[in-house]
């Protein structure tokens, strides 16, 4: 068998075996393989317990020389090597095989499918799945796995593979500032100023970008709603996407009035892009969509938000507000975020932050105590709160920016700088210059953007989080500073939950995208049930949790989950029944057809679906 197709993890690899290399295991560790007269070059002295070697061949045929090399006293294990579809990396069966049944398959009917192919029991991991590895009797390892997945009580039979891997080494930016941004890395100290900062106090972005091997993704979309955007800036004028002026109603932001230049900091803080040169921000690779011309109108509000929803935003940031008691949130303003939490990402929701304030009160902005924002307060460079940053219940979390020494962020063209009473350093505290493309910054209008870039390497992780589950990794992932005694419950009206870590952030994130969870298959249907769909007489009773049925398929979207149910009866003219569960915040439902009192009717179900071309499996209906 030259070419076959097996399973690993998600996928299906279509193999094609090596004309010339094979795996040789010797019986003495010590003996040196390449020093063997049958072979030609050693490639690789260790891959899945192998010497991947290139054979002499004599004018022999691949098949023909291994099984020769298998016949010689000192050769434990000869096997073949195989290529990938589209790959030239060598690939190499370990021998072992990851064989999970269908629910319901005993042990006894287990060890059938074992004994018919002379596999050894290595481990039991559940009920279902197993660990088996071949034997001197059993066929190559990836043809057992090919012909186990034939079997109707198998569900998926993975051979243990083994490749050669990438090495990524992560590549620090190189952006002359950057040692200046102590909220990014808090070494202790600001390079040629002698300020004494605390060590750690920072957002721990670089630990992130050393985590992720990379400063992000570029499918990731950073929305800054702000005035005063200077799109020309080089840290920020390669990123812009899809830019929109509330004020003039085009593509066209304006600039150059010295009154609105806040946006161009904010911007960079989140994501100015790693060049070489000035500073870098939190999510150098993501894209920038500006929205300029913020507004308390509810229809600017309506469309500043809706335009970051229909234009691909994942996170929309905003360091701005009112805390004017005359000023609060009205009915369409709260539907209109709400509306951009929700239906944003495709459903996933946008993640939306706005900055608490800093008029130092005991309330906070009034937008950022809506319930679907995170409200994103500051902490100091040495790890205290900033007093200007205002406290209450709806905090979440903070972030570092000034209130001790302040954040380097991008300046626009155009910006006079701060009239400061000496009249001579317009730009910066200590009065070193920095260049003229920035400017020392700070407040909960730096904090947030902070978090926004943090967001973002969180998304690059796992593009799949939604908007619930951002929110709840920033809670349990933030570290807790400050005194004990300003946290009732695990949260602070300084501090939220704590400041923001970027790097647990994103490990957890990772965790969430690389552990198991049941398959949300509503394409397998048809496009996202809208209207026009016709009128469903739906009858719910509850049924007993007992007996098997054939599970079909797990469905996010109830409208799809009523077409399929329809289908499904006229189909096989059997019950569908529908068990709801919650998974990661979201609502699945999972599509069983049939529920008899034995197994061997629910087979024989199960080769009727399996013959409609649709897939499924045997399902024990007491373990919903």
């Amino acid at each position: 068998m030259s070419q076959l197709t097996v399973k690993s993890g998600n996928n299906e690899l279509k193999l094609k075996k090596s004309k010339s290399l094979v795996g040789i295991r010797t019986k003495s560790t010590d003996e040196k393989v390449e020093n063997k007269d049958f072979v030609n070059k050693e490639l690789h002295e260790n891959m899945g317990g192998f010497n991947i070697v290139e054979l002499e061949k004599g004018g022999k045929d691949i098949d023909t020389r291994l099984d020769e090399v298998r016949e010689k006293d000192d050769i434990e294990i000869g096997t073949h090597v195989y290529f990938a579809e589209g790959s030239n990396k060598p690939l190499v069966a370990t021998g072992e095989l990851f064989i999970t049944f269908e629910d319901g398959v005993s042990e006894e009917e287990q060890a059938i499918a074992l004994d018919e192919f002379n596999l050894e029991l290595v481990e039991r991991r559940s009920p279902e799945l197993i660990v088996a590895k071949v034997t001197a009797k059993s066929p190559n390892p990836l043809k057992v796995a090919h012909l186990l997945q034939q079997i109707s009580m198998v569900k998926v039979a993975e051979p243990d593979l083994d490749t050669l891997l990438d090495e990524y080494e992560f590549i620090s930016p190189t952006d002359e500032l950057l040692s200046q941004q102590w909220h990014i890395r808090n070494t202790g100290i600001v390079p040629g100023t002698n300020y004494i900062l605390r060590r750690g106090a920072d957002a721990k972005i670089y630990d992130a970008w050393r985590r992720l091997g990379s400063m992000g993704s570029d499918r990731v979309k950073i929305a800054i709603i702000d005035n005063g955007f200077d799109t020309n800036h080089p840290d920020l004028r390669t990123k812009v996407y899809r830019p929109y002026d509330l004020w003039n109603q085009s593509s066209n932001i304006s600039r150059g009035n010295p009154r609105f230049t806040h946006g161009t900091p904010c911007a960079s803080v989140a994501l100015a892009v790693s060049n070489g040169r000035g500073i870098v921000g939190a999510a150098p690779n993501a894209m920038f969509i500006p929205l300029s011309g913020t507004s308390f109108s509810n229809r600017a509000t309506e469309q500043m938000f809706d335009y970051c929803v229909n234009n691909g935003a994942d996170i929309i940031s905003c360091s701005w507000g009112t805390t004017s008691s005359s000023f609060r949130l009205g009915s369409i303003k709260e539907a209109a975020i709400a509306r951009a939490a929700r239906r944003g990402r495709n459903g996933k929701g946008c993640i939306i932050l706005f900055a608490v304030g800093n008029e130092g009160l005991n309330y906070v902005n009034h937008y950022a105590a809506h319930p679907d924002v995170i409200a994103v307060a500051a902490s100091t460079s040495k790890d205290t709160h900033a007093s200007y940053s205002n406290q209450g219940r709806e905090v979440f979390i903070c972030a570092p920016s000034n209130g001790d020494w302040p954040i380097l962020a991008a300046r626009a063209s155009w910006d006079q700088g701060i009239s400061w009473e000496s009249g001579v350093y317009k730009y910066y505290r200590d009065g070193r210059d920095r260049g003229r493309h920035y400017k020392h910054f700070g407040g909960t209008s730096s904090a947030t953007p902070l978090v926004a870039g943090v967001v973002a390497l969180m998304l690059s992780a796992n593009p799949d989080l939604t908007a619930r589950e951002v929110k709840d990794i920033l809670k349990k992932t933030a570290d807790r500073i400050g005194n004990s005694s300003d946290y009732w419950n695990g949260h602070s009206r300084k501090y939220g939950y704590g400041r923001i870590n970027a790097d647990k952030a994103v490990a957890e994130a990772l965790r969430r995208r690389d552990r198991s969870t049941p398959p949300v298959l509503d394409n397998k249907v048809e496009e996202e049930v809208t209207s026009g769909n016709g009128l469903f007489n739906i009858k719910v009773e509850t049924k007993p949790t007992k007996g098997w049925g054939v599970q079909v398929g797990v469905y996010g979207n109830y409208g799809n989950v009523l077409v399929q149910v329809e289908k499904l009866e006229k189909q096989f003219r059997e019950p569908v029944n529908v068990n709801i569960v919650e998974s990661n915040g979201r609502t699945l439902y999972k599509i069983i057809v049939g529920a008899y009192d034995n197994i061997e009717d629910a087979r024989r179900l199960h080769v009727r679906i399996k013959a409609a071309g649709i897939s499924g499996f045997i399902k024990d209906l007491s373990k919903l």
